[in-house]
C-alpha cells in the first residue's frame, strides 16, 4: 500500500483540505490508512458502526440507500478529494446511508478513535470539520429546495454543475464520469425524461454525451438554463 502522504497534493487541491492547518493536514494524514476497493464492493451499509472519515483519492463512490425491494435512491457519486463520513464522527451514530465503490477506487481512511482522540486533546479543531459538515448540509438544503421548486430541466442543469465542481470541493472539471441511469437516480426522474433533457442540451452544444460520460462543453450557457 501506497504511504498516505503521497496524496497530500491531490488532496490539497480541496477546498476544505487546503483550508485546514498546515499542522492538522499533516497530522491527519499520519493518521490515515489506505484501503482499496473493486468495483461494486461495500465500504458500508446503513446502520453499520461509525468507522471515522474517508477521502476519495481513486475512482468514485455512490452514496446512497437500497429499499427491501432492490429500489436505489443515489444521493451522490463522489470523486477525489471527496471527504464524506463526518455525521457519525459528531453523533457516534451508525451510518445514515450506503457506500459502494463504482469502479475500482482508492481511500484514505481517518479512523474514529483516532480522530476523537485528536479532538481531545485539540478541541478548537472541531470547527475544521463542523465546517466540512456545515458544507454538506447547505448542499442537503440547496438540493431539497431545488426538488421542490424547480421543474426538470433547470434541475437537471444545476446538478451537472455541482457535479462538476465536485460539490464545492475542487475546480471544475469538463468531463463527468456519469451515466445518464445515475444521474436520473440523483434527480428522482425517469431514465426517459433525463435522456431527453440531455439530449436537448446536446442539440444546443451545451454538452457531448458518449458512453458512461457527459462532457461540459458551455459552462455559461449550462449556468443560465440552471436558474
Amino acid at each position: 500500500m501506497p504511504d498516505p502522504r503521497h496524496y497530500l497534493g491531490q488532496l490539497s487541491q480541496g477546498h476544505w483540505f487546503a483550508a485546514l492547518p498546515q499542522a492538522l493536514r499533516h497530522t491527519l494524514l499520519n493518521m490515515a490508512q489506505v484501503q482499496r476497493l473493486d468495483a461494486g464492493q461495500r465500504l458500508f451499509h446503513r446502520g453499520d458502526k461509525p468507522s471515522g472519515l474517508y477521502a476519495v483519492v481513486e475512482g468514485a463512490v455512490r452514496v446512497g440507500a437500497v429499499s427491501e425491494t432492490g429500489k436505489e435512491a443515489l444521493l451522490t457519486l463522489v470523486e477525489p478529494p471527496y471527504w464524506f463520513g463526518e455525521i457519525s464522527l459528531f453523533d457516534g451514530l451508525p451510518r445514515t446511508h450506503d457506500a459502494f465503490a463504482d469502479s475500482a477506487s482508492t481511500l484514505l481512511l481517518l479512523p474514529q478513535a483516532g480522530l476523537l482522540a485528536l479532538l481531545e486533546r485539540e478541541p478548537q479543531h472541531w470547527r475544521d470539520f463542523a465546517l466540512l459538515m456545515s458544507h454538506k448540509l447547505r448542499l442537503a438544503f440547496i438540493a431539497l429546495e431545488d426538488m421542490s421548486l424547480l421543474p426538470a430541466a433547470p434541475r437537471l442543469a444545476r446538478r451537472l454543475l455541482l457535479i462538476a465542481e465536485n460539490y464545492g470541493e475542487s475546480e471544475p472539471r469538463r468531463v463527468l464520469h456519469l451515466a445518464q441511469e445515475q444521474l436520473a437516480l440523483m434527480l428522482s426522474l425517469s431514465r426517459q425524461t433525463t435522456n431527453q433533457i440531455l439530449k436537448e442540451l446536446q442539440a444546443q452544444g451545451v454538452v457531448q454525451l458518449t458512453y458512461g460520460e457527459i462532457e461540459i462543453l458551455d459552462f455559461e450557457h449550462l449556468r443560465r438554463l440552471a436558474t
